[in-house]
């Protein structure tokens, strides 16, 4: 019986060490693809294992996977926002990562419903939850202000979404441009006075 004990205990040990060991990689490289995994670890190391640990990290929500053609890749999740998640339930976490894959383009809200499947009731109330943790924040579009794009709190805003220095706070910044006008005018003005005769 201790035989079996210290057999079982050693495989548990080796199996968080291989967790480690994908984690950190991840951590040096940012995204990295199964095939470079598999380069940089020990060849004795077995692919069912490797399928269980990168498993395990996947389901306990510290590795994350990505697709691009073929090729599946892995990267690590932002520990502060995984702390700011532990507890959250399954929608919470659907609807983070729908917005998560907006990226700096934000989402419509119509969106995220649609992907997710939740009913209207039940978007709000998430997306209420995650703005009050900090994990999302709303803003509205320049291109169409009646609607409401939502993106990571961490993020700033693509300038399609914010219109760049042409506006503040979703406002034309009509004085900027005037000023702007103004400038090139008088600049315009001073090299036709200077090639002048």
């Amino acid at each position: 019986m201790a035989v079996a004990e210290v057999v079982i205990k050693q495989e548990a040990a080796e199996a968080l060490d291989l967790e480690v060991r994908v984690l950190e990689l991840c951590q040096r490289s940012g995204e990295v693809s199964h095939d470079l995994i598999r380069k940089e670890l020990p060849q004795h190391v077995e692919p069912a294992r490797l399928a269980t640990a990168i498993n395990r990290l996947l389901s306990t929500g510290r590795l994350e996977v990505l697709k691009q053609g073929d090729v599946l890749f892995y990267r690590t999740k932002n520990a502060e926002v995984l702390g700011s998640l532990q507890g959250a339930d399954n929608e919470e976490k659907l609807v983070y990562q729908i917005i998560e894959e907006a990226q700096t383009k934000g989402i419509w809200t119509r969106d995220i419903r649609q992907r997710s499947g939740l009913n209207e009731t039940q978007l709000k109330k998430v997306l209420k939850t995650l703005e009050s943790k900090k994990i999302v924040k709303q803003l509205k579009s320049v291109g169409n202000q009646k609607k409401k794009v939502y993106m990571l709190f961490s993020l700033e805003p693509d300038q399609s979404v914010t219109g760049g220095p042409w506006f503040t706070d979703q406002d034309f910044e009509s004085e900027f441009v005037d000023v702007l006008m103004q400038q090139c005018y008088k600049f315009l003005q001073h090299k036709a006075a200077a090639s002048a005769p």
